[in-house]
């Protein structure tokens, strides 16, 4: 055989072979752009500043992914993306593709995590929620309360009136109510600092919102005076039905000098020495917040209340009640005289208590 046919049959065999390779290498990719990678349960990869992407390949053949790390560059080279992926946490589904992993690294959403403040807690038990956060970066110093107000920021013009007025309070006290009740929702490495300012941020919002809107009838003279009475309101009743008669009392009695004379208030001035009673000698002691003793709001809220107690206290309601007990079933008997408030007294509670 001559030498230049032996070269040919190399070339066209090369030729050949070379085809093969090409048209094998096709339909691998293709097949491999259309099968899942993800087997049978979510994984969560966290993509960090700095990841090369041969980095970030390792990290999801280590959570077992199933895919060819060549294809999965060439995907990624292909959409221009080898240096557009987003760090983070990130949750990839079962049935995922390969392109659709790479699409959620570059446009997805980062993992959320949530937590939740319910309405009425103060401020020593939203710390406790947030420590209990497993997800969260915790940064507060427990220790020191001044610095947990430091840290949150709190600017603004209401707590001025602790200095005008003399009150001695703590600097956690400063800070209640001012934590607006919500479920948060965040990424991972997000602190506990970052959390309670966005509550801080997002009450001073509703408050702003919620104020004006008032009704005309208030007894109240400031946005913080409505998160004070609020918190009572979230306080002293859990029947959404009965949140503006709580109110409508309270706006009747400050209107006319009358003592709110309101429980919660006294357990919250009480503090560690609440048990769960009171006695006729802790109404009689003095605290900032004995609304037996002294007249008009206490000094700061006693918990944190949702949008629909401020709403209340912006709207009481127009009854002439000026007094309430305890049925024993969760709500309350309301009555606009002495002697009316003393017979629901007997019926629900059998006994000739002081008036509230």
């Amino acid at each position: 055989m001559k030498r230049s046919s032996l070269i040919y049959n190399f070339a066209t065999l090369s030729s050949f072979t070379l085809i093969a390779i090409i048209a094998w290498a096709w339909i691998d990719f293709n097949k491999s752009i259309i099968s899942p990678v993800i087997s049978n349960k979510p994984i969560t990869i966290e993509i960090n500043k700095g990841d090369s992407f041969e980095q970030i390949t390792n990290k999801l053949l280590a959570q077992n992914l199933i895919f060819k790390p060549i294809w999965f560059n060439v995907l990624a080279v292909q959409k221009k993306v080898t240096k557009k992926i987003k760090t983070g946490e990130f949750e990839l589904s079962p049935g995922m593709t390969l392109p659709q992993v790479l699409e959620h690294l570059v446009y997805g959403k980062r993992k959320q995590y949530s937590i939740t403040f319910p309405e009425g807690r103060n401020f020593k038990e939203i710390l406790q929620i947030t420590n209990n956060n497993l997800d969260i970066e915790h940064c507060i110093p427990q220790t020191n309360a001044d610095q947990i107000a430091d840290e949150i920021s709190l600017n603004t013009n209401y707590l001025t009136k602790f200095d005008e007025q003399n009150i001695s309070i703590s600097s956690t006290q400063k800070i209640e109510g001012l934590i607006f009740p919500d479920t948060y929702f965040f990424e991972k490495h997000t602190t506990d600092i970052e959390i309670l300012k966005r509550a801080f941020n997002k009450m001073q919002n509703v408050l702003t919102e919620q104020w004006q809107n008032k009704a005309d009838n208030i007894a109240l003279k400031s946005p913080y005076e409505a998160l004070i009475l609020a918190s009572i309101i979230e306080k002293e009743t859990a029947q959404p039905s009965e949140r503006s008669q709580i109110a409508g009392v309270f706006t009747r009695r400050i209107k006319s000098g009358m003592l709110l004379q309101t429980d919660p208030t006294v357990i919250y001035g009480m503090n560690e020495k609440y048990n769960g009673n009171i006695s006729h000698q802790d109404l009689i002691t003095y605290t900032p917040y004995n609304t037996y003793i002294i007249k008009g709001l206490p000094p700061t809220p006693i918990a944190m209340p949702g949008l629909e107690a401020i709403k209340a206290a912006l709207h009481p309601d127009q009854s002439s009640n000026i007094y309430f007990v305890a049925k024993g079933d969760g709500s309350h008997q309301f009555s606009p005289t002495l002697a009316e408030h003393n017979q629901a007294v007997n019926n629900f509670q059998r006994s000739k208590n002081a008036p509230r």
